[in-house]
């Protein structure tokens, strides 16, 4: 059967979209899902969370054919990994000129067969990348801080998705709307949450992801929150996400 592929985009930089592909990920593969990570990012913030610092090849040079994407991949803690690089700035402007240029990661992707899930973590924008990655992809799914501009961003996305839906992919859905880095105590929070409720269609999550300190320092470690403290809130959340996500279907 083929892999579920699944954009995790937000707009905004610092939203936990890093953060949640790679536990969303790790927390699918405790469960027994085989699980592949695309780092999309020409921060690569993904692959070094991950410790993978200078690997032998990145997705730029799957992109520029000098690499297949079996050869780049990188195991982690029971994860596959396709490292991304800053040279991945490049890589989008040369795709400008080229024909089927929105579609070559969904070519690469068909490469890899022997996956159930493949997240692939986006550029904070709305760029070429992004375009591919949901050009490729099954689903969306959206990290969102409970912020007032935060609701701003959620419509451009919302917008975005549904251009691709009609214009490249028309059996792209929104998985569901993921709350990050919640606080309790702040009002605002709840707030938002509510309103997302009165006024989106999008599924949002019942399990929130908390504020949690061990989140912030797994990345240091070059690991996921599962793998570095297991009995944390983080790694709890994540693994209550993943149970969620799996039943969704």
């Amino acid at each position: 059967m083929a892999a579920t592929i699944v954009s995790v985009i937000n707009q905004k930089g610092g939203t936990g979209k890093t953060t949640t592909t790679i536990n969303l990920g790790s927390a699918l593969q405790k469960l027994g899902k085989r699980v592949l990570l695309i780092d999309l990012d020409p921060q690569a913030n993904l692959s070094y969370s991950l410790g993978i610092t200078e690997p032998s090849c990145t997705l730029a040079d799957v992109f520029t054919g000098q690499a297949k994407l079996q050869d780049c991949l990188q195991e982690r803690n029971g994860l596959y990994v396709a490292p991304g690089s800053n040279e991945l700035v490049d890589i989008e402007i040369s795709l400008v000129t080229q024909p089927e240029r929105e579609r070559f990661l969904q070519h690469m992707l068909e490469e890899v067969v022997e996956y159930d899930y493949i997240l692939i973590d986006c550029p904070p924008s709305l760029s070429l990348l992004t375009v591919n990655a949901l050009a490729a992809s099954d689903e969306v799914l959206i990290p969102l801080q409970m912020e007032v501009l935060t609701l701003q961003g959620l419509g451009q996305i919302l917008n975005t998705v549904q251009q691709i839906k009609t214009a490249l992919n028309p059996k792209l859905r929104v998985k569901g709307i993921v709350v990050v880095m919640y606080d309790k105590r702040r009002k605002l929070s709840s707030e938002i949450e509510e309103y997302l409720k009165e006024n989106m269609d999008e599924y949002i999550f019942q399990q929130r992801i908390r504020l949690n300190v061990k989140l912030a320092e797994a990345p240091s470690f070059g690991q996921s929150v599962l793998d570095y403290d297991a009995s944390s809130y983080g790694a709890k959340d994540y693994l209550g996400l993943a149970k969620e996500f799996v039943s969704l279907g």
